[in-house]
């Protein structure tokens, strides 16, 4: 743990609020200022159309400021943004408040830089034991938001929830003071074309694809079923929003608890076994969730799904590292995140229209193929590992 590491991770409790936060909420407000009701999760799904195009800019922007300025400039951007929420909720504007969603989404794309700089910070070797202590900060993050967001939704009395968002804008600001103290070890470039092999070149190797199907597919999954629970369980199940909150909070606890030994698990197994467990305890939710609808079923489906996607997210990101050289660190992270979050907004997007059309169970039944994908990426990756050792750097 240095002081770069020890920044991060104390930047990510309060960075990281603004995904949780929109989670609980977004939806919420949605369906009561929508004038359409189908379109109630666009602003959670919007939010995560930013952090897709945000992905690109983040990385652009740090390879021409680095990462301490880069940081600072979002963390400013997130409580402005989170202050234009309030006053959208403020007026019930709902096309302001899908903007003030799309580019809290753009922020939090620079928050997930996070863990590519706590890899940066530490060598390579304990990439996946950084970056996991960034991720657990998440799981502060994941109580914290929600319950300050839920505390402050009458601190303005006829106007409920805009509070929830002006604290959100004091949480977000709190990384800006903190990263003034971060020691910006990256090479500032004054022009951010990037170097060393092609896109092509990349992707040809079948670790890096490993890399991004794990981490794709496996958050495309875990959003395409989180999206849906508020639906499912409250709207369409008929259960209490105590009841649905509590089994979200549990979630995105299990996104981020496991994070104490999966830099530990990776070091011991391998990327690939992680990934492989990953996906069993996804197996675990699709399971639970054929069965039955009551709420500790959805509980225990819900939090092996968060179990799952720290598998599969730690696992993906940290191989990822070991597939690019220093020069082409830019490229490779930036690519990285477009897919990703590119796939997890559409899983996000499909989501509302899928439990709209279909059921809670059909939904489960969708994830099957994307589980088969990454196993057969997984296993053409150690195939070709074992012919050609040097296709993963060591």
């Amino acid at each position: 743990m240095n002081k770069n590491l020890l920044l991060l991770a104390l930047s990510q409790i309060f960075s990281f609020t603004a995904a949780p936060v929109t989670v609980f909420l977004s939806g919420i407000i949605g369906s009561q200022i929508s004038p359409v009701k189908s379109l109630s999760t666009l602003p959670m799904s919007i939010s995560v159309v930013g952090i897709a195009i945000g992905a690109i800019v983040a990385t652009k922007v740090m390879s021409l400021v680095g990462r301490k300025y880069g940081f600072i400039l979002a963390s400013i951007g997130n409580a402005l943004i989170s202050i234009l929420a309030a006053y959208s909720v403020l007026n019930q504007n709902f096309v302001l408040f899908c903007f003030a969603n799309f580019f809290l989404g753009v922020g939090m794309a620079f928050t997930h830089q996070y863990r590519f700089a706590a890899a940066e910070s530490v060598e390579k070797n304990m990439a996946p034991k950084a970056i996991s202590i960034i991720l657990f900060g998440g799981i502060i993050s994941a109580f914290l938001g929600p319950s300050l967001a839920n505390y402050a939704k009458d601190l303005l009395s006829e106007h409920l929830y805009v509070g929830s968002y002006l604290v959100l804008a004091a949480l977000t600001f709190i990384p800006s003071i903190l990263f003034l103290f971060y020691k910006n070890d990256t090479v500032v470039k004054k022009n951010i074309k990037y170097s060393g092999r092609s896109y092509l070149e990349l992707i040809s190797q079948p670790r890096f694809i490993q890399a991004i199907t794990a981490s794709a597919f496996g958050y495309a999954i875990m959003t395409f079923l989180m999206t849906a629970t508020p639906i499912s369980m409250h709207v369409m199940e008929k259960m209490s929003l105590s009841k649905t909150g509590i089994v979200i909070q549990f979630h995105v606890a299990a996104m981020f608890l496991p994070s104490l030994i999966t830099g530990h698990l990776i070091k011991k197994i391998g990327h690939s076994n992680v990934i492989y467990a990953g996906l069993f305890l996804y197996g675990v939710t699709l399971f639970m969730s054929i069965f039955d609808q009551s709420f500790y079923n959805y509980m225990i489906a819900l939090i092996f799904l968060g179990l799952g996607w720290n598998f599969l997210f730690i696992a993906g990101t940290s191989l990822l590292v070991l597939t690019y050289n220093e020069n082409e660190k830019y490229k490779a992270q930036g690519l990285n995140d477009f897919i990703v979050y590119s796939v997890h907004a559409l899983g996000s997007l499909s989501a509302g229209i899928f439990i709209s059309l279909s059921s809670w169970k059909i939904m489960n039944l969708i994830c099957i193929p994307f589980i088969i994908l990454i196993i057969l990426t997984s296993v053409r990756a150690d195939i070709v590992d074992k012919k050609n050792p040097s296709v993963l750097r060591r």
